[in-house]
């Protein structure tokens, strides 16, 4: 809020905002300052200052009575005299000035007193109408902030739902690659044992017949080793990257 400072003519005082400068009933020559003025103006100069100013009507210049010349005679009759100090709607001319002069001041006082009310009304609805906007920007701002954290949260929440997802996805993978483990070292053990049993096996056999059975079981034992080793890399990449969700998931608050 802006302050003012008032001079005398000798000192300054102040600060004042402007309910305090209209209670000091200033005038339009009274010396202002404030903050971001360069040198003092008197208050008339400044517009947010007009309707506290006091007004002070000019002094009453009064017409002096002519006065009768010394050659006017007594025996003058009613009829010159009346001539020489006409009335004006009944009333004597000097009144007349007087109480119109007095009217024109009265009448420029109210409509004074009508614009300075008008200025301040103006002066009040622009404030209000400002704080009214600056409100209207900050349910504004609110509300963002408040989508914002809406959506961030659905996002968590979805994230936290596809994490959950995968993880059962890989816990059924680890599953089902564990059976297939246990079912390809099942048929290995039992294809090595072929092979011992076929390298054994003499009788009622050809050499050429012994070493195609041989490279039979070979073959399936290079393929269930291979399958094997398939496995073993799906799993240890499934074991990693259930790792690195359990991590990530520590480390969300």
């Amino acid at each position: 809020m802006k302050k003012y400072y008032l001079h005398n003519g000798t000192e300054s005082s102040g600060p004042f905002d402007l309910a305090e400068l209209q209670m000091k009933q200033i005038t339009a020559t009274t010396p202002v300052w404030f903050s971001g003025m360069p040198d003092w103006k008197t208050a008339g100069e400044i517009d947010e200052l007009q309707f506290i100013l006091k007004v002070v009507p000019p002094p009453i210049k009064l017409v002096q009575p002519i006065a009768p010349k010394e050659e006017i005679k007594v025996e003058k009759s009613e009829e010159i005299i009346e001539d020489k100090n006409p009335k004006i709607m009944g009333l004597n001319k000097n009144a007349f000035y007087i109480v119109s002069i007095v009217i024109v001041l009265i009448i420029g006082t109210v409509i004074l007193t009508i614009l300075q009310e008008n200025r301040r009304m103006d002066f009040e609805e622009k404030n209000n109408k400002t704080e009214r906007e600056n409100r209207q920007f900050e349910l504004q701002e609110k509300e963002i902030q408040e989508q914002k954290q809406r959506i961030s949260e659905q996002e968590k929440l979805e994230e936290e739902r596809l994490d959950k997802e995968r993880k059962a996805v890989i816990n059924t993978k680890l599953s089902e690659n564990q059976i297939k483990q246990i079912e390809y070292q099942t048929r290995l053990e039992d294809a090595q044992n072929k092979l011992v049993r076929a390298t054994q096996f003499q009788f009622f056999r050809t050499a050429e017949e012994k070493n195609a059975e041989i490279s039979a079981i070979q073959a399936d034992i290079a393929h269930f080793n291979d399958e094997m080793q398939l496995l073993e890399n799906e799993r240890n990449q499934l074991a990693l990257e259930l790792e690195k969700m359990q991590y990530k998931a520590h480390q969300i608050p």
